[in-house]
């Protein structure tokens, strides 16, 4: 049985338990008199048996689905005699019998690809048995126990609550195990870098060119790991960005939130929103093409020199992009501030500007920083504009008008094509990479620092 089968068939079972669960505690209420006699509502003794049914079985069929492809190869390659020492010499060997086994090999076939081949479609054919077996065995018989268990004062409602509970708690555990996941493999790949290259010269060097030597006599080749030009050109393309866009996203927010008609509000905000649907390689694109070119030729009439690809053209166009999410999140927290501050603030005087930056403002300031920081994050991460407008040159200079680069530009660049992960030259993007979330850690700590300081609480 294909597994999208066994999971229709699954979902039906889970379906018919509900019901069963459900029809059995309707039926014993009417019997004592009413579902007040019951220890709770006949739904969640239907929700119980559905648990019981489907929750042990879909963590079966999921887990299956996860080791599954990896026991069968396992049992194939050790079912091969000679079987190639190497990985990558195991790898092409096991997709000739996939592709065998699929019927898409085209040649010559030999007995021993033939036997694996054969081999392996016994294993795929028994496993799909089984985990059919096993899952509907499974659901079935744990359907019939919950419906056996069932009786008016089983507290069905208090167990659910605790499975979606455990359910919660799992989902909330996958994220935190994730990032630590996340940390770890970078924080391992970027310990190997610092073996070749010291972290002295990596936070402190002032030159970045991450070419390795191909031989050992190649000249010019040794290759610089010194990431201060991509730090100083992040924060001043990120810098540039959010002093346009949040000013601008702020006084949007507040204006639609406090100033604007319902009219002008059901107009503006969408339109203002649209920018936030625009790919960024159009932006890409305008920032190429329109901002660059207009700045070079305003900086060479005021007597000044810019480059065909500057850090203020990036910045420009991408704090155009950025307005809209500081913009939106900054009037939805307005606009959940409580109506009776802004009514109690105009009764005792204050006009709408006062009551705005002394009542309003201060309530909504944990929002609007966690915005700002969302639109931070979104500026230090943002590639496609860096690369079309500011150019891929690590310079390190103060001069918006030259060109820069990014940390994410030169992570991309790193680690395009074929490469190495042996190489300073490849492990050099881990470095980064620990360096940015590192650099995002620290502005959390600062955002928490500033709300906990400026925050006004009126509970």
């Amino acid at each position: 049985m294909q597994t999208p089968t066994l999971f229709a068939l699954l979902l039906l079972l889970i379906l018919v338990a509900y019901g069963t669960g459900f029809r059995r505690a309707v039926n014993a209420a009417r019997s004592l008199g009413g579902v007040r006699n019951l220890a709770a509502l006949p739904s969640y003794y239907g929700l119980l048996t559905a648990l019981w049914c489907g929750l042990p079985a879909l963590i079966l069929l999921c887990a299956w689905l996860v080791f599954d492809d990896s026991i069968i190869r396992a049992m194939v390659m050790n079912s091969i005699a000679d079987k190639p020492e190497s990985i990558s010499g195991q790898n092409l060997l096991y997709a000739q019998i996939q592709n065998l086994a699929a019927g898409h090999l085209i040649g010559e076939k030999s007995p021993q690809l033939q036997s694996a081949a054969d081999y392996l479609g016994q294993l795929r054919s028994s496993s799909n048995n089984l985990q059919a077996f096993l899952s509907l065995v499974l659901a079935s018989g744990l359907a019939a126990f919950a419906l056996l268990r069932f009786s008016p004062k089983l507290r069905a409602r208090e167990k659910v609550e605790k499975v979606l509970r455990t359910v919660l708690i799992a989902c909330a555990s996958a994220a935190i195990l994730t990032t630590v996941g996340i940390l770890l493999s970078v924080l391992f790949e970027s310990l190997r870098f610092f073996q070749s290259v010291p972290v002295s010269e990596f936070l402190f060097g002032l030159h970045w060119s991450p070419q390795m030597a191909l031989r050992a006599d190649q000249v010019g080749s040794s290759g610089a790991f010194g990431a201060v030009p991509l730090f100083t050109g992040t924060l001043m393309v990120s810098a540039i960005a959010m002093f346009v866009a949040v000013p601008v996203g702020l006084m949007a927010a507040i204006y639609l939130a406090e100033y604007a008609s319902k009219r002008v509000r059901s107009l503006a905000k969408p339109v203002l929103e649209i920018l936030a649907g625009v790919p960024t390689v159009v932006y890409g694109f305008f920032a190429a093409l329109t901002v660059a070119p207009f700045i070079r030729e305003l900086a060479t009439s005021m007597g000044l020199q810019a480059s065909s690809e500057s850090a203020l053209a990036a910045g420009l166009v991408m704090g155009i992009m950025i307005i809209p999410f500081v913009s939106s999140l900054s009037d939805d927290v307005i606009n959940a501030v409580p109506q009776s501050l802004r009514d109690g603030a105009l009764g005792l005087g204050s006009t709408q500007s006062e009551t705005v930056r002394k009542v309003v403002i201060p309530a909504a300031l944990p929002g609007i920083v966690g915005g700002v920081l969302l639109a931070v994050s979104r500026a230090i991460g943002e590639t496609m504009i860096v690369v079309m407008a500011a150019g891929l040159a690590a310079n390190l200079t103060a001069n918006p008008l030259e060109s820069v680069t990014t940390v994410t530009v030169q992570i991309v660049t790193l680690l395009v094509g074929d490469q190495e992960f042996d190489s300073p030259k490849t492990l050099a993007a881990f470095a980064l990479g620990l360096m940015l979330f590192i650099s995002t850690l620290v502005l959390n700590f600062i955002a928490l620092h500033v709300v906990k300081k400026y925050r006004e609480q009126y509970d």
